[in-house]
């Protein structure tokens, strides 16, 4: 029991890691603020592996500490909420739809549901610091593909995360 929690939290501590790392490797400055990166293919397949509890802290803590790197500290805490939040919806959804069916679909629309909750966090919380709806608006657009990204990377990942780590455990058990 005891080596079992040990390897959950280890495992959540590198994906963590790995969530920061794969933000800061190749960030894409936006027009209007921001950056696009693979942080959200990492975040998806932490909620995936993990389940909705530890994937969202692995999420939201690895991205996070990846704004304060890159000196978006003011966004550090709604990014830590929102990831949080992004990966616990993704993870709680696979989770449901994995007991009922094996197949790929279930990936791609909990990473749907996933994304869909870091586009409407970052609106709320743009509009927020912001103290302007419709600047934050403008906000959508690039979160929307930085959410195709994560989508698109996670689901082609996922089944080859699956086949390395776990051979033929299913993810979400962790």
């Amino acid at each position: 029991m005891k080596d079992e929690r040990l390897n959950k939290l280890t495992r959540a501590a590198v994906l963590s890691a790995l969530t920061a790392v794969a933000t800061i490797a190749v960030p894409v400055p936006l027009p209007g603020g921001g950056y696009a990166n693979a942080g959200d293919i990492v975040v998806l397949l932490s909620a995936f592996i993990l389940g909705p509890g530890l994937g969202a802290a692995a999420a939201g803590i690895g991205s996070a500490l990846a704004d304060v790197i890159l000196g978006y500290t003011a966004y550090a805490p709604g990014t830590l909420v929102i990831k949080a939040a992004m990966a616990a919806a993704a993870g709680a959804l696979y989770a449901l739809c994995t007991r009922r069916t094996k197949s790929a679909p279930a990936s791609v629309a909990a990473g749907l549901a996933g994304e869909i909750v870091m586009v409407l966090g970052y609106y709320g919380y743009e509009a927020l610091i912001m103290q302007n709806a419709a600047a934050a608006a403008v906000g959508m657009v690039p979160n929307l593909l930085q959410g195709a990204v994560g989508l698109a990377g996670s689901s082609i990942l996922l089944p080859v995360v699956n086949k390395i780590a776990f051979g033929k455990r299913k993810t979400g058990e962790a």
